[in-house]
C-alpha cells in the first residue's frame, strides 16, 4: 500500500507532472530497509563482536617534513559510536519515508563514512598486525583508481550524447595493450600513450559506426566489441608477445613530485605525487565537469541526450554529437587503458584489466552521470580493492575469499541502492533516425 512522494527522482517530467496533480505519493522503502541491515551488521560484528586491541592508524612516516602522531582507536567505544550515528540515520530515513520524503543525500554519505570507519576500526583491531598506514592506503586507493576514473568519464561523455557505452571493458584493454607494443618499440612511454589514445578511439569508432549508422542495439555492439578486443588481445599475445619477449617490456612513466605541494600532510603524497597520467585524471574530471555544466557545447550534449528530436529542431546535429562525444570517451578510456602497461605493471598479460570496465560503467551510475560524482564512486571501489591487498598482508579475521569479492560486492550494492533512483540521459541507447 504505497501513497508518496511528489516526483520521484527516477520519474520522467510527464509523470512528475501526474504525481503532482493528482497528490499520489510513493513511498521507497529500499533505502531505510537497506539501511537497517547494515546498523545491524555494525551492531552485531563492530560492536558486539569488537575486539580488545587498540587500532593504530599511522599517518605520517619517521621521513616526512612533517610529523603527525599516530590515531588510536578502541574497537568496542568506536564500533558503538559509530553504530549510534548509523542507527539515528536509519531512524530519520524510516520517518522520512513514512511522511513521503526522502533520505537527503549529505546523510547517505554520512552513514557510508560511518560503516566504512567502523569496519576499518573492526578490521584492523582484530587484525594479527593492528597497525595500517593510513595516507598510504588512501594514496593506493586514489592509484588504483586510476583507470575506473578515466573509464567512467568515458562512460559519461558517451551516455550523455545518448549512446550506452558498454564498451569501456574493451577501450581499457586495447589501450593496454598499444601502449605496451607501441611503448616498447619506441622506448617513449609518450608513444605508448598516443597509441593507447588511437586503440581506444577506434575501438569507440565500432561502437559509434554500428549504433549510430546503421542503428544496431548498442548494448549489443558494446558487448560484442568486448569479447572481440579480448580475443584478438589474448591471441597476439599468445602469439606475438610471447614469442618476442621485447615487445612487451615498455617504459613507465616516472611520478612527478611538486616540491612543498607533496610534503602537506595526507593530502600532499595523495594529490601531489602522482604520474602525468594521475594530473590528467584531474585535469579531465574538472574540465569534463566545466563543459557539461558551463558551456554551450555541454548544453547541447544534455540536450542530444534528453531530447534529440528537440535538440534537432534547433539546429543541433544529434548523430554528429554523438560521434564526437563517444570518439572523446574512447581517447579517454585509451588513457586509462595506458595506466595499466605504462605506470601499474610494466608489462602486458592477458585480460589485465579484470572487468575494471564494467567497475567504472557502474560508477557512472553511483555517480548519477555527473564527472564529481564518478569520481568519487570511482575512489570507493578503488579503496574498496586496495582494502582487499592491505588487510591480506595485515593478518585479518576476515576470510581472504570475502576480501577478493569486496569490491564486486561494493558496486553490487552500489548500483542495487540506486535503480529506480538513480535516472540517467532519457535517450540514452536509443537511436536517433531524422525524419
Amino acid at each position: 500500500m504505497s501513497t508518496a512522494a511528489p516526483a520521484r527522482e527516477s520519474a520522467t517530467p510527464s509523470e512528475r507532472a501526474g504525481a503532482a496533480s493528482s497528490g499520489v505519493v510513493v513511498r521507497h522503502w529500499s533505502t531505510p530497509v537497506l539501511l537497517s541491515v547494515f546498523t545491524l551488521v555494525s551492531l552485531v560484528v563492530f560492536a558486539l563482536g569488537a575486539s580488545d586491541s587498540t587500532a593504530v592508524f599511522r599517518i605520517s612516516e619517521a621521513s616526512d617534513a612533517v610529523r603527525l602522531p599516530d590515531l588510536l582507536a578502541d574497537p568496542a567505544v568506536t564500533g558503538w559510536a559509530l553504530t549510534a550515528v548509523m542507527a539515528a540515520i536509519t531512524a530519520a530515513a524510516w520517518v522520512l519515508t513514512l511522511r513521503g520524503r526522502r533520505l537527503p543525500g549529505w546523510a547517505a554519505g554520512l552513514f557510508a563514512l560511518a560503516f566504512t570507519a567502523a569496519f576499518l576500526v573492526w578490521v584492523v583491531g582484530a587484525a594479527t598486525n593492528n597497525e595500517v598506514f593510513l595516507t598510504g592506503l588512501i594514496a593506493g586507493s586514489f592509484t588504483l583508481a586510476v583507470p575506473l576514473i578515466f573509464g567512467s568519464m568515458a562512460g559519461i561523455l558517451s551516455e550523455r550524447s545518448g549512446v550506452v557505452n558498454i564498451a569501456i571493458e574493451g577501450q581499457l584493454l586495447a589501450g593496454a595493450f598499444m601502449a605496451a607494443v607501441v611503448g616498447s618499440l619506441t622506448g617513449s612511454p609518450w608513444a605508448g600513450l598516443g597509441a593507447a589514445i588511437v586503440a581506444g578511439v577506434l575501438v569507440s569508432w565500432l561502437l559509434a559506426v554500428f549504433s549510430i549508422r546503421y542503428l544496431v542495439n548498442q548494448v549489443i555492439v558494446g558487448v560484442v566489441l568486448n569479447v572481440l578486443v579480448a580475443g584478438l588481445t589474448n591471441f597476439l599475445f599468445s602469439t606475438v608477445l610471447t614469442a618476442d619477449s621485447d615487445l612487451n617490456a615498455p617504459p613507465r612513466f616516472p611520478d612527478l613530485r611538486i616540491p612543498l605541494l607533496a610534503d602537506i600532510p595526507v593530502i600532499g603524497p595523495i594529490l601531489f605525487d602522482q604520474t602525468i597520467l594521475g594530473y590528467l585524471m584531474y585535469a579531465i574530471v574538472a574540465l569534463l565537469w566545466f563543459g557539461l555544466f558551463r558551456t554551450r557545447w555541454g548544453l547541447r550534449v544534455r540536450a542530444v541526450g534528453e531530447h534529440p528530436k528537440a535538440a534537432d529542431t534547433v539546429g543541433i546535429d544529434v548523430n554528429r554529437t554523438r560521434y564526437v562525444n563517444v570518439l572523446l570517451g574512447g581517447a579517454v578510456a585509451g588513457m586509462g587503458g595506458a595506466f595499466f602497461t605504462l605506470v601499474s605493471a610494466s608489462s602486458f598479460s592477458k585480460e589485465m584489466t579484470a572487468g575494471q570496465g564494467f567497475i567504472a560503467l557502474a560508477a557512472v551510475i553511483f555517480g548519477r552521470w555527473n564527472p564529481i560524482g564518478a569520481f568519487f564512486a570511482a575512489l570507493l571501489f578503488g579503496f574498496a580493492t586496495n582494502m582487499q591487498f592491505v588487510f591480506a598482508i595485515l593478518g585479518t579475521p576476515v576470510p581472504s575469499q570475502f576480501m577478493a569479492m569486496l569490491p564486486y560486492l561494493v558496486t553490487v550494492f552500489a548500483v542495487a541502492g540506486l535503480v529506480g533512483r538513480s535516472r540517467g540521459p532519457a535517450a540514452a541507447g536509443e537511436p536517433y533516425v531524422k525524419e
